[in-house]
């Protein structure tokens, strides 16, 4: 299976401060089709105005993980973290049992563009848990760099849950395999410019289903940044 998710087949919502497209179901959104893959419940692409955000609100049994792409994201929680997190930083916050959090743009007059993701964990009931790593462009130029796993693979945040989450960027003839573990499925998402994925040319915003396949190949990159979920 290949199959492709256009941009603009998203769900969208637009509450002045806060634009949003979910790729899957949620709040106000929902497609059959479209509720999760595998364990990837949501990737939600947020532009959150200066001096905006979300309030205190709780989750629970998800894993949280936020990827920033333009501006500052700043975050605090009930078990004490409090951090404005910036494009290369990645955090996980694993909601388990029960937290409280808020997330507000951490600049007054720039907007906060960052792609938020829950996965769902292994098991319900766990610990909540934060963690927030850094991954440098170079860390990511020309290849998939691991930024989260289960085990903490490569330094990258670990999550409880059978997936792991590849960030890269791909310019020009730069060029990335993945080899596709047996039994697993990938989804591929590119958060902004244009790459081929096994030939197909995606834009921001779009993501492909893969099912069934040997291996996933990014190349023919114009300033892309792509996300990819290796998933049971």
């Amino acid at each position: 299976m290949f199959e492709i998710r256009r941009s603009n087949e998203r769900g969208h919502a637009n509450h002045g401060w806060l634009d949003s497209y979910h790729t899957f179901s949620f709040a106000d959104y929902y497609d059959p089709e479209h509720v999760h893959f595998g364990a990837l419940r949501v990737i939600n692409e947020d532009r959150v105005a200066g001096g905006q955000g979300f309030g205190t609100h709780g989750h629970r049994d998800m894993e949280i993980v936020s990827y920033v792409l333009e501006g500052a994201l700043a975050h605090r929680d009930s078990m004490g973290n409090g951090s404005t997190i910036r494009p290369g930083d990645v955090q996980r916050m694993s909601a388990g049992t029960g937290v409280r959090h808020s997330e507000f743009n951490g600049s007054p007059n720039e907007t906060a563009h960052f792609l938020q993701i829950w996965i769902i964990p292994d098991a319900p009931g766990g610990a909540p848990g934060y963690e927030e790593k850094r991954f440098t462009d170079d860390e990511k130029r020309g290849r998939l760099r691991v930024i989260a796993s289960p085990e903490g693979e490569g330094g990258s945040v670990k999550i409880g849950a059978d997936a792991r989450i590849f960030a890269g960027l791909f310019n020009g003839d730069e060029r990335a395999e993945f080899a596709v573990p047996a039994g697993r499925r990938v989804y591929v998402h590119v958060a902004r410019g244009k790459v081929s994925v096994n030939g197909e040319a995606l834009g921001a915003g779009d993501a492909a289903k893969i099912q069934d396949t040997a291996t996933v190949t990014l190349d023919a990159g114009d300033n892309a940044e792509v996300l990819l979920f290796d998933l049971a």
